[in-house]
């Protein structure tokens, strides 16, 4: 099979197409052979050896989220059988045309969907749920979403609209992306070089992080809070949140999926109803071959996607 390594830091040039020999499933793990593997920016992140996946021992698979066919069970598995089509998170690999999953991260891709749906909306729907969820956002109140146009920024714009939150403010690197997220339904757009986000918020779900995050805080208005769920770091003075009264909250999904799995398993049904229902689009910006995985990165690094970049085998 083949699959993409990378044996030094830095930039796309550094990922490395070769042959490996197909795994085996350990106990509780799924063998997949991939279909659709997601790109996000921690990974693009890690190749560099920057936010929390720095340092990582080279050489080294990127992990990540896949879908695709079931075609090997590892010891204790239950639940999944041979020839279903399944997505999950690949913590021993995902660039690469077979991958382990374990069964615990796994669920069944619904009839009337793709793999590439699947990548597209699970992952970072489940983020945008589960922030919007620590957020927990009532009655009036407004959202604003750092990383709007991203992957999970898309997807957190529409389902924040679909909890009734009255005025969702999509706050993206470039003004082109305008049209795109008030057609998601968001009610203003701005831009983060702006002078001014508009008036202030009562939620920032933050996807940037790093030297945005000052900003981040000072959209909210007193007794605000903001959901840090990015691998991008950044400070704040711990003075601008007793002022204001502000809180942050940090959330990992690893942590929310083990801490709260009955939770986490309502919010993947949700995602595929509305999706199935046509409420919820999944956006796919690019659709890259494996082998280019560097080019896959360039489209991240750039900033300009519009949704989700993956890689097809």
């Amino acid at each position: 099979m083949r699959r993409v390594r990378f044996h030094s830091y830095g930039g796309p040039e550094v990922l490395r197409v070769e042959e490996a020999e197909v795994p085996e499933p350990g106990p509780g793990e799924l063998l997949v052979r991939t279909e659709a593997i997601g790109v996000s920016l921690p990974s693009v992140r890690r190749t560099r050896g920057d936010g929390n996946g720095g340092g990582v021992p080279l050489p080294a698979v990127l992990g990540g989220e896949v879908a695709g066919e079931v075609i090997g069970l590892g010891p204790d598995v239950t639940g999944f059988t041979v020839g279903e089509r399944i997505t999950g998170l690949s913590f021993t690999g995902s660039y690469t045309e077979v991958a382990t999953v374990p069964a615990a991260l796994a669920s069944r891709i619904p009839d009337g969907a793709t793999s590439e749906d699947a990548v597209a909306l699970v992952r970072g729907g489940q983020v945008a749920l589960a922030a919007l969820a620590a957020a927990a956002p009532a009655g009036t109140e407004s959202v604003l979403i750092t990383g709007a146009a991203s992957a999970t920024g898309h997807l957190a714009v529409q389902l924040a609209k679909l909890r009734g939150v009255p005025r969702v403010v999509a706050s993206v690197g470039s003004a082109a992306k305008a049209d795109f997220l008030y057609g998601l339904g968001a009610d203003e757009v701005v831009v983060y070089e702006d002078a001014s986000w508009g008036e202030p918020v009562d939620i920032v779900l933050d996807g940037v992080g790093g030297d945005l995050l000052p900003r981040a805080v000072a959209a909210l208005a007193p007794g605000g809070r903001l959901v840090f769920f990015n691998s991008g770091g950044g400070t704040v003075p711990a003075y601008d949140l007793l002022a204001g009264s502000k809180t942050i909250t940090g959330l990992t999904m690893a942590r929310f999926a083990a801490t709260r799995p009955e939770l986490y398993e309502r919010h993947g049904a949700e995602l595929w109803e509305h999706f199935l229902a046509g409420r919820l689009r999944a956006a796919v910006h690019a659709r890259v071959p494996l082998a280019e995985a560097g080019r896959a990165h360039e489209i991240i690094e750039g900033r300009g996607n519009l949704g989700k970049v993956m890689l097809i085998p």
